[in-house]
């Protein structure tokens, strides 16, 4: 603890000097992320120094980390407790020269993002119990606590989950975890996309253990035929997902995966590491990211998708010409579309890429910045994503 002491007075004096008028700040963990923003200005603070256990009480199902603990650390203590952080957070090791997983738990928090499980279960502000941060006038302030019912009014910890770090350094962040589910099985159904949004509209009105879902046009393997396929992930009581699966599979012809299989495959959809996701030869193509309800149809759109959390996150590959499109087609399903990763794979981000926020919301945005950073000393220029609600 003392040396997370340390990184939290070297951090404090890092942002008093900013505030004193030494230049903007650009607040960074593992840089997992880096592609996931606008481009940055200013000097880099590094948050990786506030690492460590604060406290865990496995009974009481709470962990209080510093910011930069490393997210695969987080993961196993957890783990050796049988229990996890089930709304999945991306790990994106990809980003990374080497594929190390450098993700951070503060970082984790900034972007708000949120695994295979999100539909399901939750996002990560749903998590989150409470948080220390330090604002951009160098007071380190805490809000929430370490139970569920610890606010009175605003809930200021779940307000910097998405933030990307515009409202100040996140010091410290208390979640909530819960324990592994004793039993998982994962179906897969060949079936087109339209029929697949149907079948788990149906499914999603019944009491069954659904826990993620992913459709995809499979054309990974040259030497078979292409193929649509849905495959949907089951957890819960060991009752309750076996009788799920005899349930769906009398519904939709289908087959049971091997979990050792399985497993790995729904990591790698985390990740975006699956065959979908690898950059296409076209340069100019933008890795976009539709969040819309579970219940809108499929999207008149040519090019190939890429579905999730039953329905509510469609991920597709096309030029950033086609933002005007894109947003229309996402607005009439009463969604938005952002750009995801930027079509230059060695972009730290392009301009507007969050989509479009309404006058309210930006008005919204704006008291908030005067109100935590008036001296615009963190992250200058990038603005929360305009659907972190759902991420």
């Amino acid at each position: 603890m003392q040396s997370m002491e340390y990184a939290l007075a070297a951090v404090t004096d890092r942002i008093r000097t900013a505030l004193a008028g030494g230049g903007p700040l650009r607040i960074r963990g593992g840089g997992s992320k880096d592609f996931y923003a606008q481009p940055l200005t200013g000097e880099v603070l590094d948050t990786t120094g506030l690492r460590g256990v604060v406290s865990y009480e496995p009974s009481e199902l709470v962990v209080t980390v510093g910011a930069g603990t490393p997210l695969v650390e987080l993961e196993a203590l957890l783990a050796e407790q049988g229990q996890c952080l089930p709304f999945e957070p991306p790990h994106y090791a990809w980003s990374q020269p080497d594929g190390a997983s450098r993700a951070t738990v503060g970082g984790m928090v900034a972007a708000g993002l949120a695994g295979p499980a999100r539909a399901s279960v939750g996002g990560v502000r749903d998590y989150v119990l409470g948080l220390k941060l330090i604002n951009g006038q160098a007071q380190h302030l805490t809000f929430g606590g370490q139970v569920m019912k610890n606010v009175a009014g605003y809930d200021v910890s779940r307000l910097m989950v998405g933030a990307m770090g515009t409202l100040g350094l996140i010091t410290e962040v208390s979640l909530k975890v819960l324990p592994v589910a004793p039993a998982e099985a994962t179906l897969v159904f060949e079936v087109d996309q339209a029929a697949g949004l149907e079948q788990l509209h149906r499914w999603g009105g019944e009491p069954l253990p659904l826990n993620a879902s992913c459709w995809v046009h499979d054309d990974s393997d040259p030497a078979a035929a292409p193929k649509d396929l849905l495959f949907v992930r089951l957890r819960g009581a060991v009752a309750a997902v076996e009788a799920a699966c005899k349930r769906m599979l009398s519904d939709l012809p289908g087959s049971r995966m091997d979990n050792a299989q399985a497993g790995p495959d729904w990591a790698l959809c985390r990740d975006q590491k699956l065959p979908f996701f690898h950059r296409p030869a076209d340069a100019s193509l933008a890795l976009w990211r539709l969040s819309v309800p579970q219940t809108a149809p499929v999207l008149d759109l040519p090019w190939a998708q890429l579905m999730e959390w039953h329905g509510g996150l469609r991920w597709l590959w096309a030029p950033h010409d086609a933002a005007a499109q894109l947003q229309t087609v996402a607005r009439q399903a009463n969604g938005n579309a952002t750009v995801f990763v930027a079509a230059h794979a060695n972009s730290t981000g392009t301009g507007g890429r969050f989509g479009v926020h309404g006058l309210a919301e930006a008005a919204i945005e704006r008291r908030l910045k005067a109100t935590f950073d008036p001296h615009s000393i963190f992250n200058p220029g990038l603005t929360p994503h305009a659907n972190h609600a759902s991420a």
